[in-house]
């Protein structure tokens, strides 16, 4: 297994809760190691928003997908990244490509789900997910490439909105089958379910997802552990920080006043690590 998985699934198996918060970019990667977070999301969403201007709404391809989440892992390379493989941008073979060119990017894990690609308009933004067995087969095939990569695969089912509960638990049963590393039942409409999800994976590790958007079911942190989930995303919360701080700069310049919450200029040479780069610009010129 290659050290970041390996790291990762030591990190699993304590008892601590961890959150994971999500990044669109290299700067908000940057930021989420120097806050000390040992774990972060290469969040699609936060991709789209960041890369696009765009909503996820599968606008975003895989070599987009790709270099995006090879600037968050070298932004940051002390985090141990999970990559939002999405639905594998096409066929199986799509997928096993996908696994493996994170695993090599450096990612820790790789998430993989089972909701249509590209989804169908008119259905508002609804998670439809493809038939079992189609989803078995893209599982399968992830599950299989990230064994041969040693990475970690997070195995995800959006089944639960548009299939009901006892859909989306039979699927977390095959995929557990399969050998995903991590399990995700996304929107649990209840606490009883996500616990139901845990006890189906037989001590599998579970994740979260709370956010900004909002879910049928949202908990707390203390309340996710004692559900028995091991990681917590926040996709958006970087995001959302963002454009709240960008907007009121950009509303104090338009008002002609002085713009405000900025960093000094101390703060951003840290943040962008311009003293080191600095240092190496001697060194190779031969000077340091």
């Amino acid at each position: 297994m290659r050290p970041a998985p390996a790291a990762l699934k030591a990190l699993l198996e304590t008892s601590a809760m961890h959150l994971m918060p999500g990044v669109g970019d290299g700067m908000g990667a940057r930021l989420v190691a120097e806050a000390g977070f040992k774990v972060g999301f290469a969040s699609g969403s936060s991709i789209s928003a960041m890369t696009l201007g765009m909503p996820d709404m599968d606008l975003l391809s895989f070599p987009e997908m790709r270099d995006a989440v090879s600037n968050i892992v070298t932004a940051a390379p002390s985090v141990l990244w999970l990559g939002d493989g999405d639905t594998g941008y096409g066929n199986e073979f799509a997928v096993q490509r996908t696994v493996r060119e994170y695993a090599r990017m450096g990612c820790a894990a790789v998430l993989i789900e089972d909701k249509q690609w590209p989804r169908q308009l008119g259905k508002d933004m609804a998670k439809l997910t493809v038939e079992r067995d189609a989803a078995v087969l893209r599982l399968k095939a992830a599950i299989e490439t990230a064994k041969e990569e040693g990475v970690l695969l997070l195995a995800r089912t959006d089944s639960r909105p548009s299939r009901g509960f006892e859909e989306a638990l039979e699927r977390i049963k095959i995929f557990t089958a399969l050998g995903a590393d991590i399990l995700f039942l996304d929107s649990p409409a209840t606490g009883e379910e996500q616990r139901a999800a845990v006890q189906a994976s037989g001590g599998k590790p579970h994740i979260s997802v709370t956010g900004p958007t909002g879910k049928p079911y949202s908990e707390i942190n203390k309340g996710l552990a004692a559900n028995g989930i091991k990681i917590a995303i926040y996709p958006q919360e970087v995001l959302s920080a963002t454009v709240r701080a960008v907007r009121a700069t950009l509303a104090g310049l338009q008002a002609g006043g002085e713009p405000v919450g900025l960093s000094s200029q101390a703060d951003l040479r840290v943040a962008v690590r311009a003293d080191a780069y600095l240092a190496d610009d001697l060194r190779l010129a031969g000077k340091a």
